[in-house]
């Protein structure tokens, strides 16, 4: 997926997917540009009319009924308008959001395993929320303010030119200098208002950090640390929001001095016009009128630049979501993974997270079709980074991985994945339901299928018990349920996927004595006809496998059975022996 860069391209890249609604805003804000500058115009012509009428008063009406019938005519013409312009907004601009939120959100989603460990989930989600609420409202100044105010400018223009040319003359003098120097400090503004931006997503991804780490807040009595830490990045959001609200209010400043000197010029040269007798009273009213109405519009429209700008760092902070490519991409020629063994296939693989630290070296391994092997190691051994590059969070350097003889960089990641069946040691919920978090394993799971899943994982029991059962929330990524439940929703939630190949990260360790009694049958019976990999901290939890890799430093030092292992007295036998309470100590 490829998306633009850039503000402008980005915006019009949706403004394309609706182009009716937009043609409708864009001639609807004509229409009243034109009758806002015409307006005047019709009281000249109604005002000579009536100065230069020398009959019957009540007879008036008889010279009068062309502007007044144009005049009507236009206004009706603008009212139709508008309403077509409301109920055209009614669809629009709601489509348009979702058009730009669903597409990011397909985008977001491609990004790599590493790029959600880099980034907080609150800076990703507040960008998302914000970037189309801020494109609407660049679309709205542009489409509503600026389009129609510079067509109001160029009639009023022109109508003074075909008035009396010295004031079309003094108009575009003034308007030239006054954008010109809002142009100037818009140069200066963006810079603040786009450190403003990233002070703000800044601190809106630390206040997430907290909430998210409540617990631990309360567990170390860290209240007061916390306020002021945060404390920091509000002081530097409202010190930034200070510079660019400031150097606004200076261009504001300028501009209010041009706008009185535009006055003063027009009205004193109207006076002296009329005085020497090449001003009517008409062309004192429509030039009046035009120098007022201009003058308030494009002040108006100066204004909306602060929030235009404003809107734009947001929209261009934002656009960082995009503007970083995929670092994990499908071949162009991916086709979905067929698994029919479950055979799994390292060869000459060669990682690194960092460079000149790999963690595999021209690492070889072959795990056999269903069979049940155990990844024993120090912290730091390569255990979890055999099964992340398995899941293809990260690419190799070298090498190749293959199940049943495929290349796994070669097929769709979505059905790489759809395969293997991962309990990790954390489990994580969606703060949804019971059954819709078991059930996300196989989401045409039915009622019967979900519960047996739970009955088999040993969580039906507590779920019975609840008062609204399987409809119960969990709370955000599971508070509400203990670490031993959440852990046995993530088995049941396995267990309905049912993939061929099956990978436990200690999945047991949160379970008490004998609720993991019976859990362990139950992995049993799941694991049969299954290949399958338990990353084990705890070795009392292979005795069921059919084979134990030990991992020291990415190298694969022992491998064999644990009768096999112990006998050898080698690394495998050490770790046995310096086992504690069952766990494998971290050095």
């Amino acid at each position: 997926m490829s998306l633009p860069k850039n503000i402008a391209s980005f915006i019009w890249h949706f403004i394309k997917k609706q182009p009716l609604g937009f043609f409708i805003v864009v001639l609807t804000g004509v229409i009243w540009s034109i009758n806002e500058m015409f307006f005047p115009y019709f009281i000249k012509w109604i005002i000579n009319t009536i100065a230069n009428y020398h009959g019957i008063p009540k007879l008036i009406y008889h010279v009068l009924w062309p502007p007044l019938l144009l005049f009507g005519a236009l206004w009706v013409m603008m009212e139709l308008a508008m309403r077509t312009q409301g109920i055209t907004l009614i669809y629009l601009f709601p489509k348009f959001r979702t058009n730009i939120r669903e597409t990011v959100f397909d985008y977001i989603k491609h990004h790599s395993h590493q790029y959600f460990s880099d980034n907080f989930a609150g800076s990703i989600a507040k960008k998302l929320s914000e970037l189309p609420n801020s494109c609407q409202t660049l679309s709205e100044i542009m489409f509503f303010n600026f389009v129609p105010i510079l067509l109001a400018f160029i009639i009023a223009f022109a109508l003074m030119a075909n008035t009396k040319p010295l004031f079309a003359v003094l108009l575009l003098v003034w308007f030239i200098f006054h954008m010109g120097f809002t142009l100037i400090f818009m140069g200066s503004n963006n810079k603040k208002w786009g450190s403003h931006s990233d002070a703000v997503t800044t601190l809106s991804g630390k206040i997430v950090d907290i909430l998210t780490n409540m617990l631990t807040v309360r567990l170390f009595a860290r209240s007061k640390y916390e306020s002021s830490y945060i404390n920091q990045f509000q002081q530097d959001e409202m010190t930034k929001a200070h510079k660019a609200m400031w150097s606004v209010e200076l261009m504001r400043f300028f501009q209010g001095i041009s706008a009185i000197v535009f006055m003063i010029a027009t009205i004193g040269t109207l006076i002296h016009g009329w005085i020497n007798g090449w001003v009517t009273i008409g062309d004192f009213s429509l030039i009046g009128m035009l120098a007022f109405w201009i003058l308030r519009m494009i002040w108006y429209m100066s204004y909306q630049l602060m929030i235009f700008m404003r809107e734009t760092a947001t929209v261009r902070e934002a656009l960082n979501l995009v503007s970083v490519g995929h670092d994990i991409l499908d071949a162009t020629n991916a086709t979905p993974l067929q698994v029919q063994t479950g055979e799994i296939q390292f060869s000459n693989v060669s990682f690194s997270y960092h460079k000149g630290r790999p963690v595999f070296s021209q690492f070889n391994l072959i795990i056999k079709a269903g069979q049940k092997v155990g990844l024993v190691g120090f912290s730091g051994s390569g255990k979890s980074t055999f099964v992340n590059l398995l899941l293809r969070f990260y690419d190799l350097q070298e090498g190749q991985i293959l199940i049943d003889n495929q290349d796994i960089s070669q097929v769709l990641q979505e059905s790489l994945r759809e395969q293997i069946a991962m309990i990790p040691q954390d489990p994580t919920l969606f703060h949804r339901s019971l059954g819709e978090n078991i059930g996300y394993g196989n989401l045409e799971a039915t009622e019967e299928e979900i519960i047996m899943a739970s009955k088999l994982a040993h969580c039906h029991e507590f779920i019975k018990e609840l008062p609204e059962g399987y409809e119960t929330l969990v709370g955000e990524r599971g508070v509400k349920l203990s670490g031993g439940q959440r852990q046995r929703i993530a088995i049941a939630r396995a267990i309905v996927k049912n993939a061929p190949i099956l990978i436990l990260d200690e999945a047991t360790s949160s379970l008490d004595s004998i609720t993991e009694k019976f859990i362990q049958q139950s992995l049993h019976n799941l694991m049969q006809g299954r290949t399958t990999i338990v990353v084990a901290h705890r070795l009392s939890t292979l005795s069921d496998m059919d084979r134990i890799i030990v991992f020291d430093q990415g190298r694969v030092v022992e491998d064999g059975t644990i009768a096999e292992l112990i006998a050898q007295q080698g690394h495998f036998a050490k770790l046995w022996q310096m086992q504690k309470d069952g766990f494998l100590p971290e050095e």
